[in-house]
C-alpha cells in the first residue's frame, strides 16, 4: 500500500494539470490544486472529487510558498497559450525557486519530448530553459515529457474543423505521428510521484501510439460512425498565424518525435496504455451531435 502523499498541482483546472489530479486522487492521494478562478466548473468538479482547490496565479509564486511548504510534490507544468514561450519560462524558473525555498521533496516538471533535441521550436525551447534551470538547482526533480495529444483534435483551435467532420492539420497526411492521450499522461505522472527517489533526476518522453493523419480520419470514422477526413495544408499558412507552430509542424514532418515506446510501456506497465484506436473507441464524442 502507497502512502498516501499531498500534491500541488499547477494548471489543475485544464486539460494535463486536470488529468493528474484526477489520476492522483483515484490513487488516494491528496490533492492542492491551483486556479485562477475556484468558482469555475473545472475547479467545482475537482473539489467534489475532493481536492483542495485555492485560487493563485504562477505570477505570484511568493505568495503560494506557505502552501507549498506543506506539500510532498509539486507538479509544475506551463504554456504559453495565453501569454508568450518568454513568460512561460519567467514563470517556470519563479516557481521553481518558490519550490526550492519552501524545500519541496520532489518537483515534477511537464516539459515536451525531444525539447532536449535542440529543435528549434520556441515554445519547445522555451520549457527546455526550465528543465536546465531545475537540473542547475539542488533539488529532487522529474521531467515528464509528453509528445501530441490525442485531445488535440477536440481542442479550442480544432473542434470547429472536426464538427465539420475533419482533422485539418499543417503535416501531410502519410506522415506518422507520436501521440498519447490524457489519461494515459495522469497516470504517468501520478506514477512518477509515488515512485519519488527512484526516478530523481531522470527525464521521460511520454508516447502512447504513432499514427498517420489518414490513418486518424479512419480510426475516427470507425469510432464515430460518421466519416471523418483528412485535410493537410502548407507551414506557410500556418506561419502567417503562428511562426512558432509553423516552425514545429516544418520539424513533426522532417525529424519528428522519437520515443522508444516498447522500452517506456515496458518499464512503466503500471499505465494502461491506450492506442489510438482504443482511445477513440473510449472517447465521448457527443460534440459531433452538437
Amino acid at each position: 500500500m502507497i502512502k498516501p502523499l499531498t500534491v500541488f498541482v499547477t494548471g489543475a483546472t485544464g486539460n494535463q494539470g486536470g488529468a493528474v489530479a484526477r489520476a492522483l486522487i483515484k490513487n488516494n492521494h491528496n490533492v492542492v490544486a491551483l486556479t485562477r478562478n475556484k468558482e469555475s466548473v473545472a475547479a467545482n468538479e475537482l473539489a467534489k472529487l475532493g481536492a483542495e482547490v485555492i485560487e493563485g496565479s504562477l505570477d505570484a509564486p511568493q505568495l503560494l510558498i506557505d502552501t507549498l511548504k506543506r506539500v510532498d510534490t509539486l507538479f509544475l507544468m506551463g504554456s504559453p497559450m495565453e501569454t508568450s514561450v518568454e513568460k512561460e519560462t519567467t514563470q517556470g524558473i519563479a516557481i521553481v525557486d518558490a519550490a526550492k525555498a519552501a524545500n519541496v521533496g520532489h518537483l515534477v516538471y511537464s516539459s515536451v519530448a525531444n525539447a532536449d533535441k535542440n529543435t528549434g521550436i520556441p515554445h519547445f525551447e522555451s520549457k527546455y530553459k526550465v528543465e536546465q534551470y531545475i537540473r542547475s538547482l539542488d533539488i529532487p526533480f522529474t521531467i515528464c515529457a509528453p509528445v501530441a495529444f490525442m485531445e488535440n483534435i477536440i481542442a479550442p483551435w480544432s473542434i470547429d474543423a472536426f464538427k465539420a467532420r475533419k482533422i485539418v492539420q499543417a503535416l501531410p497526411g502519410e506522415i506518422k505521428l507520436q501521440q498519447v492521450s490524457l489519461r494515459n499522461l495522469g497516470e504517468f505522472v501520478a506514477g512518477i510521484i509515488e515512485k519519488r527517489a527512484d526516478v530523481f533526476g531522470q527525464r521521460f518522453d511520454i508516447a502512447g501510439d504513432e499514427v498517420s493523419g489518414n490513418e486518424m480520419a479512419n480510426i475516427l470514422t470507425n469510432a464515430t460512425h460518421q466519416t471523418i477526413s483528412y485535410e493537410s495544408f502548407p507551414t506557410s499558412e500556418l506561419r502567417k498565424l503562428s511562426d512558432d507552430m509553423a516552425t514545429m509542424f516544418e520539424w513533426l514532418a522532417d525529424a519528428g518525435y522519437d520515443v522508444d515506446m516498447r522500452k517506456l510501456h515496458n518499464r512503466f506497465n503500471n499505465v494502461n496504455w491506450q492506442n489510438y484506436n482504443q482511445w477513440a473507441e473510449s472517447a465521448n464524442w457527443s460534440v459531433l451531435n452538437h
